[in-house]
């Protein structure tokens, strides 16, 4: 028997439920994990309570990321042995697998083993927020040193990833947040500049931070009515990557701002990286790179026991975080 969250309808934080159930020993090219840590997502928020891009099931399972150790292997895997310390990358569907409980099982497409220097908290914080951002700036954008980058949602495990991500590879972060409450805390992330959006005129602020010129990248995972602002804010042949949908109404973009810079409007996940093994390869790469050079860490923004499951998502759904939120067990 393990312990394992899972829920029987959609709805708030309250709905997810701690119960013990009998694990299956690991199938075909599975993996089976004694979690160590959980790194929470939006995505299994959206889930939770019924606005993702799947229904779940019930009773439902969830969780992208956990980090452990090895418990057992199926049939058919190779590189992993029995006490391996592992970490997941998302790449599956809540249909499939979930990783809320102490012991559960994975795709082993999905399990790498992460840098020693890393700790299990550290690990399960890591790998949703860095592929997705590595995936469209640099895998889609080919983002570049001079390069500037919009990253909305700034103070997001995601938005702090793409920060790191971008002075790796020295392009220029500028962090947009609702206020400035966050704003020294997104300046020692490492933004090079910050834009509070309900204090400050966007298209002002970037044409003075670009010197006319624009951004040629922006990357946003929330939508609604600043869209055109960003847009606006946007170089010739500028990117707008859309990889959320915090505000789940229809976009109205200004089509001659479109037109007349020839930009490009792109929905993104990442499962389009994790989906193909060469791309998901390079993702890695550049990740683990990054992590043995110090240019890419884990931002975690508090840690809760198993049993406080509840508690994380409701500080999950609060956004008064400025990173990742852990779970430990």
């Amino acid at each position: 028997m393990s312990k394992v969250v899972r829920f029987h309808q959609t709805g708030g934080p309250e709905v997810l439920q701690i119960e013990d159930i009998d694990v299956p020993a690991p199938g075909p090219n599975e993996v089976r994990i004694k979690v160590k840590a959980l790194g929470l997502n939006r995505a299994e928020a959206m889930y939770r309570s019924g606005n993702y891009t799947i229904q779940p099931s019930f009773p439902a399972i969830l969780g992208y990321e956990a980090a452990g150790t090895v418990e057992s292997v199926g049939d058919g895997v190779t590189g992993f042995a029995v006490g391996d310390t592992i970490s997941t990358i998302p790449a599956f569907g809540f249909d499939e697998y979930g990783l809320y409980g102490e012991l559960v099982n994975a795709p082993v497409h999905a399990v790498v083993k992460h840098p020693e220097t890393l700790s299990f908290e550290q690990a399960a914080a890591s790998w949703m927020m860095f592929v997705t951002a590595y995936g469209a700036l640099i895998d889609i954008a080919q983002l570049k040193q001079g390069d500037t980058v919009l990253i909305r949602a700034a103070s997001s495990s995601v938005g702090l990833a793409a920060i790191q991500i971008a002075n790796r590879v020295g392009a220029i972060p500028v962090a947009l947040t609702r206020s400035n409450k966050k704003a020294s805390a997104l300046h020692d992330a490492g933004a090079a500049h910050v834009i509070a959006t309900e204090e400050k005129d966007i298209v002002t602020e970037v044409e003075r931070i670009t010197a006319g010129k624009g951004a040629r990248v922006a990357f946003d995972p929330v939508g609604g009515p600043e869209v055109p602002k960003i847009l606006r804010s946007l170089s010739f042949l500028g990117i707008f990557f859309q990889y959320g949908a915090l505000d789940t109404s229809d976009l109205t973009v200004p089509v001659m701002d479109i037109l007349g810079k020839d930009l490009t409007l792109r929905g993104y996940q990442l499962f389009e990286i994790t989906g193909d093994a060469t791309r998901l390869e390079r993702a890695k790469k550049f990740i683990v790179d990054g992590m043995r050079d110090g240019k890419l860490r884990p931002v975690i923004a508090k840690t809760f026991a198993f049993e406080q499951i509840v508690e994380a998502h409701r500080f999950m759904e609060s956004n008064a975080q400025v990173g990742k939120i852990v779970v430990t067990l």
